[in-house]
């Protein structure tokens, strides 16, 4: 099992537009398919509670409330528990699911990505959750930095706040008025 991939589905989850059924089998990616034809209301509305508390366990751990991401993230445990099983359609396509059979989608896609945010949490602790320092933004995001240095959801966002930080700058030099530059 990829506890990463488990991971990254939390911060799909948190980041997916989630306004009807349509985005909503748009988040499931191609290993996830088949989730696509057997969603339902109820899973929508399943998914959307479970997003503001997974945002909740990013911004825990984002201002250093370790405490308070780990209580989230069990509670959330307790709620979509791990029942591991394999499953398969012949002797060569053997895999795990996270789930017992007839578990709804979103139990099976949350037991995931709950399961694979706390391994992450455990593994490289809460301050390797980021949220996106570009203010127009707000995704969530996993640091896989090797310092622990990443600020942005992606390079589209770091640019463009680089970008608007650079005119900004800009601005503020010809607003300054000349006779301000000249040595007295």
């Amino acid at each position: 099992m990829n506890f990463d991939e488990y991971a990254r589905t939390a911060v799909d989850l948190v980041n997916a537009d989630l306004s009807d059924l349509a985005d909503m089998r748009a988040l499931f990616a191609d290993d996830q398919g088949w989730m696509r034809e057997h969603v339902t209301e109820k899973d929508l509305g399943m998914l959307r509670r479970a997003q503001r508390r997974l945002r909740d366990v990013f911004e825990f751990g984002t201002t250093g409330r370790d405490g308070d991401a780990v209580n989230e993230l069990n509670t959330l445990l307790e709620n979509f528990p791990v029942q591991p099983r394999i499953s398969g359609h012949d002797a060569s396509d053997w895999h795990m699911h996270v789930t017992s059979r007839g578990a709804s989608v979103s139990a099976e896609y949350l037991a995931g990505a709950v399961w694979g945010l706390s391994v992450w949490l455990c593994e490289y602790g809460s301050a390797r959750f980021g949220i996106c320092a570009d203010e127009r933004c707000g995704n969530v995001y996993l640091d896989t930095s090797s310092n622990n240095c990443r600020r942005f959801c992606s390079e589209r966002c770091a640019t463009r706040s680089h970008v608007a930080a650079h005119r900004a700058r800009k601005r503020a030099a010809n607003l300054t008025p000349a006779s301000n530059l000249t040595p007295a």
